[in-house]
């Protein structure tokens, strides 16, 4: 029985990422520090990349890319605060557990991430072995809004550009009721602009891309609302987000995502937020 696809739009998404296991924009940028993102980059890039030698100048742009990718995780740590090393945190949609891995080296923490892509689980279970710390990252093949666990069993749970994949009212019913009282929850996210626009063609397009559902920015703090999570660090970081689209248009590794990013943004219809609450 398949307890982890909750209803066609996961089965879609499952499709969408049970395909993805040889995608060189997620393996290839991770390679030389075992880091792999499935989420993007912030901050400026260094422009002499794009002057490099023809031989160098792509394995440049890539590294690049992964530096922001891995500039961006500190968003996440920024938004948390101080972890204690007792901590247990969960990582909503784990990917291939770039993540997971930072909070853990940053806190000394217990992580547990969870996704319902079964090659990224088994992905993460050898790269945490490799890196000497399964006693303390575990990848669990589950839902983030139905998972196995007790209420209260985690201080912190983050989610990494992952709920547009997802039901927020219902993944939020579950971090409530997963975080102690007190607990902090911490979403880095791209979002529908509503204020702007209700639905821009370049949102439209990003969700055709990932078979994903943006949000309304408005939505978030609905749903946070109705589930006794009260926000205490919002932070909208849309122009830092702009060059890290500039520079993977000049990659070979661009997938045409691209170019409505940058309109999103441009144009003020998608924001990259921070989004930051607490438990009650």
């Amino acid at each position: 029985m398949d307890t982890v696809t909750l209803g066609e739009h996961d089965a879609e998404q499952r499709g969408y990422w049970d395909a993805k296991q040889t995608d060189d924009i997620n393996l290839l940028l991770g390679s030389e520090d075992g880091l792999y993102h499935h989420h993007y980059g912030i901050g400026d890039y260094d422009h002499a990349v794009l002057d490099a030698p023809a031989g160098r100048r792509e394995e440049q742009i890539q590294r690049e890319l992964h530096r922001m990718e891995t500039l961006e995780t500190g968003l996440v740590l920024d938004a948390l605060g101080e972890v204690p090393s007792t901590a247990r945190v969960m990582d909503a949609g784990s990917g291939r557990g770039g993540t997971s891995f930072v909070i853990a080296d940053k806190f000394g923490c217990r992580v547990d991430g969870v996704n319902y892509c079964a090659h990224h689980v088994d992905f993460t279970q050898n790269l945490a072995r490799e890196r000497g710390v399964a006693n303390r990252v575990q990848f669990h093949f589950t839902n983030m809004m139905q998972t196995p666990f007790e209420d209260g069993t985690f201080d912190f749970i983050v989610s990494n550009e992952t709920t547009m994949c997802v039901d927020i009212h219902k993944a939020f019913a579950e971090f409530s009721r997963l975080l102690r009282p007190g607990g902090r929850y911490v979403a880095v996210t791209w979002s529908r602009h509503d204020a702007v626009h209700p639905r821009s063609e370049a949102s439209r397009e990003i969700d055709e891309h990932y078979l994903c559902g943006m949000h309304k920015r408005s939505t978030y703090f609905e749903a946070l609302a109705a589930n006794g999570l009260v926000p205490y660090h919002v932070r909208d970081h849309t122009e830092e987000a702009i060059p890290y689209w500039e520079l993977r248009e000049h990659s070979e590794l661009r997938t045409g995502v691209e170019a409505p990013f940058l309109r999103g943004f441009r144009e003020q219809s998608i924001d990259y937020l921070v989004i930051a609450s607490e438990r009650v």
